[in-house]
């Protein structure tokens, strides 16, 4: 069983498609890389698959079970969207680090507003707390960060921001984690200490869907890989396959550019 199904997904902006019956699963411990030009719907894909945007329609299934249906209301509830959040974790662009907080609070805080939630949380305070602490400084010193869990994020390079918020996604232990062109905000000598990262959590066969312009990491990456344009899936198949001899042309095209660059 798959652990991601997307089935016939829909995204439209007024008149503008972004979407069109997208339709792709993923397996457990795998890595699927998503390419493609700018506008082609990659972005919008990962925030439909957050909940950030509402798909118009299509279907989304998680180990086998519904989370989403656009011709079901009962699966669109504001308080069922926030728990289903929760099988994925995002890593964006940009980091949004909270400034204010030093970078092992950026961590514990998704965790925190989440435990007060719990019905034992004033009885068992304490204890919560003390595991979730447990918890974030394991995803920093996993991310190499130890020596940094009292710092601000203005303290910080982008590459060790982006680490951060890399932990604090781990921290509410995602099904299913989601990056969206992580490097691309970062100085082209930052930009290897982050796909190292994100290549130890592939060999550790963390599952992810990462939206990347970075073709080579998407080659030595993923298990597979996925080529929009205009709204919907190309091609998608083996990285040597769509990367190194694809079958359709728009994906030949788009590669020859990239490679002219």
């Amino acid at each position: 069983m798959s652990v991601l199904e997307v089935k016939n997904l829909k995204k439209s902006f007024g008149s503008l498609e972004v979407l069109k019956d997208i339709d792709f699963s993923l397996e457990k411990g795998e890595t699927i890389a998503i390419i493609g030009s700018s506008g082609s719907g990659k972005t919008t894909l990962l925030r439909c698959l957050n909940f950030l945007e509402r798909p118009n329609g299509g279907r989304l299934l998680v180990d086998g079970k519904v989370i989403f249906d656009a011709d079901d209301p009962r699966t669109q509830k504001e308080n069922e969207i926030r728990k289903k959040r929760l099988h994925f974790g995002l890593v964006f662009q940009s980091f949004n680090l909270f400034p204010q907080y030093t970078v092992l609070q950026n961590v514990r805080l998704a965790s925190e507003l989440l435990a007060r939630e719990r019905g034992d949380y004033r009885r068992n305070k304490r204890k919560i707390l003390a595991q979730i602490d447990v918890e974030a400084r394991k995803n920093l010193e996993q991310m190499g960060l130890t020596d940094k869990i009292d710092y601000y994020p203005h303290q910080l390079s982008g590459g060790q921001q982006q680490r951060v918020a890399i932990a604090r996604a781990l921290a509410m232990q995602p099904d299913i984690l989601c990056f969206d062109e992580p490097t691309s905000a970062l100085d082209p000598e930052l930009t290897g200490e982050v796909l190292k990262v994100i290549k130890g959590l592939a060999e550790k066969r963390t599952t992810m869907v990462i939206v990347t312009h970075e073709m080579a990491f998407a080659r030595d990456v993923a298990d597979r890989v996925i080529f929009m344009d205009g709204g919907v899936i190309v091609e998608q198949g083996d990285p040597e396959q769509v990367l190194g001899n694809p079958k359709e042309e728009r994906t030949k095209q788009f590669l020859a550019r990239y490679y002219e660059q």
